[in-house]
């Protein structure tokens, strides 16, 4: 028997990699991509914007869906505090909501992120029963994300599942991602004839995964038979240092110039000096982990 599954945020970084994964799995029978955006005329897609839209609108589209599965990859990295709850936090309220209503038996995938744990011990990769601790708005949106998904799948209201992704590269990588911002200065100083790019400081160390492998992660954790933890992280393992990162996208470039490090670094990780995800839990609940290098996800993010 094959699933229904709907995607919400499939026109974004994420939910575009998630929908390739899912339209070559056997497992779907049905695919629906809900987004924000205009699309143009598709049976395959509707427009649906979570945020806006009240919970009575998103309740008769689960109604006429009837998906076995959710998956929300919408939300914000960036913006005010109220913007931020309302993407990241509101979202998974009203989903979780709704669907206890309209489609109970349903499973639930949202996503949710490093930051959710802030600070962390450097050299030691950060398990799912870490505290979390975080040191941002975002982060703190993200965790009471996660939060909500844990109480629904500790009271058995809900089948949910909360996927702790950490930093996704790779085709489509967005200008809200250091190297998205690496990789638009880069295009911009060989369109103007730069010399020189500038970026945040890059002394940080951060946990890079392949996009692709992330949205294998999200499949997976859709269409398993059983997940029995709310709460996965998805990274690669390792930690690297974002100079490294910055100077591999540059030689994949061909860009020779400097990169100055004198702009502000973004809210949400400036604490942050060091993360790595402990994925030991995912490859035992699920069986996965990433298959692409970072050379490889950097090439894609440069090309793609």
């Amino acid at each position: 028997m094959t699933a229904t599954v709907l995607l919400f945020g499939a026109s974004g970084f994420l939910g575009r990699s998630v929908a390739e994964f899912l339209d070559r799995d056997p497992r779907v029978g049905t695919l629906l991509r809900a987004s924000r955006r205009q699309r143009p005329e598709d049976p395959g897609w509707v427009r649906h914007d979570l945020v806006v839209q009240p919970l009575d609108e998103l309740a008769a589209l689960l109604q006429r869906a009837g998906p076995d599965v959710v998956i929300n990859c919408a939300g914000r990295l960036s913006g005010g505090a109220v913007a931020l709850v309302e993407a990241n936090t509101l979202v998974t309220a009203r989903l979780l909501e709704a669907m206890k209503t309209v489609v109970p038996a349903a499973r639930l995938v949202v996503l949710g992120s490093a930051a959710e744990y802030g600070a962390v011990t450097p050299g030691t990769p950060v398990a799912e029963d870490a505290p979390g601790n975080p040191v941002s708005v975002y982060g703190v949106t993200r965790l009471a994300s996660t939060r909500l998904i844990e109480l629904a799948a500790s009271e058995g209201s809900l089948d949910a599942v909360a996927l702790r992704v950490f930093n996704p590269v790779g085709p489509g990588l967005p200008p809200e991602n250091l190297l998205g911002r690496a990789a638009q200065g880069i295009r911009t100083a060989f369109r103007d004839g730069a010399d020189a790019i500038t970026l945040g400081p890059l002394d940080a160390y951060r946990d890079f995964v392949d996009v692709r492998d992330v949205a294998a992660a999200i499949g997976e954790a859709a269409l398993a038979e059983h997940v029995p933890q709310p709460v996965l992280n998805v990274g690669s393992g390792t930690a690297v240092r974002a100079r490294e990162a910055v100077a591999l996208l540059a030689a994949t470039a061909g860009f020779t110039g400097r990169v100055h490090e004198s702009a502000a670094a973004p809210a949400r990780s400036r604490q942050v000096r060091w993360m790595a995800a402990d994925v030991h839990r995912i490859r035992g609940v699920l069986g996965w982990q990433p298959t692409r290098d970072l050379e490889v996800s950097i090439r894609a993010s440069w090309e793609g």
